[in-house]
């Protein structure tokens, strides 16, 4: 790797020894991935990954975790937390990430004292400072560490070292949670929840791979990359079809294709 990417891995090891034993947040994305990786480098049996069960937990998610989890030999624990008892989490206003945070981490730090390891860390990076992140806040008031911002890795970084290191995941898309796809001020519920999850995983069955299914109302508004947009419409029956299955009764596309947190642009009015 080159002399940056590697200073910044050497900074991260470093980091992570100092811990002398961590738990992980570990969803089986892009970050979480490298960081489980470079803590099991660091730490080896030290280390904890741990992955909480929700209603916005993607399947296909999970079956990443599984398949690094099983890769690398990392020591796992696996907790469930019922999102939708969150008090202000279904209201899903400006702040619901923050509640939700607060809970998960709260759950992730029992679990974790429970086989004596003190310290948390999650993946977050230096683009995550960017982004309307209120979830960062509570990491914050819970002492949550975050190695891959501390060593300066950028989400780009994060992806040319996971090559270089042979994580599969490295030209993984990003996926939030699925509670993401529902504007704010509409109420969050587990049929909406599961009629994205299954209408996504028709997508990606398909090939798509960088998209969203926004749930509005009975209309579901799908964002593809640029570069799919002819695809998509040679393929609108399909995906129309596929769409309806999952519980919408419409299914539009998006022309200004996918941009990810697209609904946070309703925050700025």
């Amino acid at each position: 790797m080159n002399g940056n990417l590697q200073e910044k891995y050497n900074k991260l090891l470093n980091i992570l020894r100092s811990t002398g034993g961590l738990a992980v947040a570990f969803s089986g994305g892009v970050d979480s991935a490298f960081l489980v990786y470079a803590a099991h480098e660091a730490l080896g049996g030290k280390l904890l990954a741990i992955t909480a069960v929700t209603q916005s937990y993607p399947r296909h998610e999970a079956a990443d975790a599984a398949r690094i989890l099983a890769q690398y030999g990392i020591k796992h624990e696996e907790i469930t937390l019922d999102q939708l008892a969150i008090p202000g989490f279904c209201q899903n206003g400006a702040e619901r990430c923050y509640y939700c945070k607060y809970a998960l981490f709260t759950k992730i730090k029992e679990a974790a004292q429970k086989q004596g390891i003190c310290l948390v860390a999650d993946g977050s990076n230096t683009d995550d400072e960017s982004d309307y992140r209120p979830g960062m806040r509570a990491t914050a008031e819970l002492g949550i560490l975050s190695p891959l911002r501390e060593a300066g890795f950028s989400k780009q970084d994060i992806r040319d070292i996971s090559k270089e290191l042979g994580i599969f995941t490295w030209n993984k898309p990003s996926y939030a949670c699925l509670a993401s796809r529902i504007p704010y001020g509409e109420e969050i519920t587990a049929e909406k929840l599961a009629m994205v999850e299954k209408a996504e995983q028709a997508l990606l069955d398909m090939g798509f791979k960088e998209m969203r299914v926004r749930c509005h109302g009975k209309v579901a508004r799908i964002e593809v990359a640029q570069n799919d947009m002819e695809k998509v419409f040679a393929r609108r029956t399909e995906i129309a079809a596929a769409v309806k299955q999952a519980g919408f009764l419409y299914a539009a596309l998006d022309l200004e294709g996918f941009r990810s947190g697209s609904l946070n642009a309703a925050l700025a009015k």
